[in-house]
């Protein structure tokens, strides 16, 4: 008997932490949440905008990447489904490809990469297949984006981001 009452709070205070801990999906999620905010930088010598907003409450995160001169506008969703943290990318080439993300044991680099797509067949272009968000501290961080044309070739692009709010 005496066991027992003294097993009783262990194995609460156990259940109470296992139902507080976040899964490494939210972990990361959260972190991407910091980035929220208008973004300045450079792709390929040429000046580009990032807006990062949160949005449904704080379930999902809206990344918006525009070009002084172009008609361009890909957005990109990420959201946690169950343990996973995913992203849909809603490309300029129409189509809207998937990525499953995974983070460094740091914390600071999450790299995302294909699952699958829909419009994927329609499309010629190719499709979005891989990017890795690196944050270097709460105003800096780089992306890198990678698309794979129709032929298999690979063709990839940094941003070097500054955060302007």
């Amino acid at each position: 008997m005496k066991f027992r009452r003294l097993m009783l709070p262990l194995v609460l205070m156990s259940l109470s932490t296992v139902a507080l801990a976040q899964s490494d999906a939210q972990k990361s999620f959260d972190q991407l949440k910091t980035l929220a905010g208008s973004w300045e930088g450079t792709m390929e010598g040429k000046p580009l905008q990032v807006s990062l907003r949160v949005t449904s409450m704080g379930s999902a995160l809206m990344h918006e990447m525009t070009r002084t001169g172009s008609s361009e506008d890909p957005i990109s969703m990420f959201h946690v489904d169950g343990g996973r943290l995913l992203m849909t990318h809603y490309c300029d080439a129409g189509n809207q490809p998937r990525m499953i993300g995974t983070t460094s044991p740091d914390g600071k680099t999450v790299t995302f990469d294909f699952v699958d797509a829909t419009n994927l067949l329609s499309s010629q272009a190719g499709h979005m297949q891989h990017v890795v968000f690196n944050l270097i501290d709460s105003d800096h961080h780089t992306e890198f984006w990678e698309f794979a044309t129709a032929n298999g070739k690979q063709m990839g692009g940094l941003l070097d981001l500054k955060r302007t709010k």
